[in-house]
């Protein structure tokens, strides 16, 4: 088995209003890349309007620690985003987040669900012809607060249409923490037996009384492929409870060993990063 980390610094900063310097997110994130994930999502090529505290991402790659294994990522919304993120060679994976809400996809991306369809046709030609790899994240993938229709068999029927295009990276995304323990179980079980070469991160979201109930039930169906952030900062903004945030890296690495599955972070320097997170995130909140 082999585990899979991504660390999602982007995702916990993005939504702190205050404008966190160039210079300390360069810092901190690579001390991020000397720490041993496999992925680390870095940053957005996306509107500076829309979200302002990425709007250095091209001057902060510039500075990254080019000398490690861990592959970034960068989060892109439409075409122009991709092609500006594929300037830069040691972006690795372009992500894109494509939403089962009609409602969601609007807002996120400023495109229908139609829309949005074509538009990753075109940016996975695109990724491919780069030689880069494309993650997709199937968004309110467990729910939406919005009424719009939502139901298992909805979030297969896309899923499916996503890896029809020839993409086999689909993250399934719990945008507003809603997912239960039985519902990540019976949701990724069920996707992970139909869809044997595709690669299923989850990204989840939860608050400080259920990571280890929905970091438990994924691990018991064999979820080794994880989106994190230390100190469990960021993620869900449209989350109706304030306290819902990422996946915390911290408690994810203790159920590990719980299960007794292996990782191969370097403890000292993740502690030592999440002082700096700390610091980081307390400052400019």
């Amino acid at each position: 088995m082999i585990l899979h980390l991504t660390e999602c610094p982007r995702d916990a900063m993005q939504g702190i209003k205050t404008f966190i310097p160039t210079s300390k997110k360069i810092e901190y994130l690579n001390q991020l890349l000397d720490i041993g994930f496999d992925t680390l999502d870095f940053g957005s090529f996306v509107s500076a309007k829309t979200i302002p505290q990425m709007s250095d991402t091209a001057d902060v790659i510039t500075e990254l620690n080019t000398k490690t294994s861990t592959k970034l990522l960068s989060i892109i919304a439409n075409f122009k985003g991709a092609t500006q993120a594929l300037q830069f060679k040691n972006i690795a994976i372009l992500g894109y987040p494509f939403s089962i809400s009609e409602t969601f996809q609007k807002r996120n991306t400023n495109a229908s669900i139609s829309e949005s369809l074509i538009r990753l046709n075109d940016i996975y030609e695109l990724v491919k012809a780069e030689h880069r790899q494309l993650r997709v994240y199937l968004s309110m993938a467990f729910g939406n607060p919005y009424g719009d229709p939502w139901n298992k068999t909805i979030v297969l029927e896309w899923f499916k249409r996503i890896y029809d295009i020839g993409i086999r990276e689909i993250a399934l995304a719990d945008t507003t923490g809603s997912a239960t323990p039985e519902l990540i179980a019976e949701l990724y079980s069920n996707i992970t037996s139909q869809f044997h070469d595709a690669i299923i991160p989850l990204h989840l979201h939860a608050a400080p009384f259920n990571h280890d109930l929905k970091i438990n039930a994924a691990l018991k169906v064999n979820c080794l492929t994880w989106d994190s952030a230390l100190l469990g900062y960021g993620g869900c903004p449209m989350a109706s409870d304030a306290l819902t945030g990422n996946i915390n890296t911290e408690k994810l690495l203790q159920n590990l060993k719980k299960h007794n599955i292996a990782h191969k972070l370097n403890l000292p320097k993740l502690s030592e990063a999440a002082k700096t997170a700390h610091d980081l995130f307390m400052r400019f909140t």
